[in-house]
């Protein structure tokens, strides 16, 4: 029997999933990182991005993630974000529409503060459109 680590996905709004997972990999500030039972602590940010789940048995979910905090302890990972949502759940034709709205943003800048907004905005619908992306990619195989 494989090793297992419990793993907690919380969003402002709710929790998104609870149960253990046998490996982890979240878009960490400096990269992606690989979580496995018994990892060292660590408590680093995270970029907008795509966590994956390696359940017990090799199947695996898909969730993004608008950024937010990683803590990892030994035998438990908590994912804490401001907006996370299953990949599936990712509506396609909003991340399109947002990404166009801060492309466009970033083109009419008129202050700093307005530029790095487009930009987090920008970086947060390009995630959820490469989370939808991905998800389309490994459900073909």
């Amino acid at each position: 029997m494989a090793m297992t680590i419990h793993l907690d996905i919380v969003s402002a709004e709710s929790e998104i999933f609870s149960g253990t997972a046998e490996m982890v990999f979240a878009p960490a500030l400096m990269g992606e990182l690989g979580i496995t039972p018994r990892h060292l602590p660590l408590i680093t940010r995270m970029r907008p991005g795509e966590v994956r789940v390696r359940l017990p048995g090799g199947k695996e979910e898909f969730f993004y993630v608008s950024g937010g905090i990683l803590e990892i302890q030994p035998h438990v990972v908590t994912v804490l974000s401001d907006t996370a949502l299953r990949a599936k759940d990712v509506d396609e034709a909003a991340a399109v529409s947002a990404k166009e709205k801060a492309e466009q943003a970033l083109a009419n800048k008129t202050s700093e503060f307005e530029y790095a907004r487009a930009k987090a905005e920008l970086a947060q619908a390009s995630a959820q459109l490469a989370a939808i992306q991905r998800l389309r990619q490994r459900t073909k195989r």
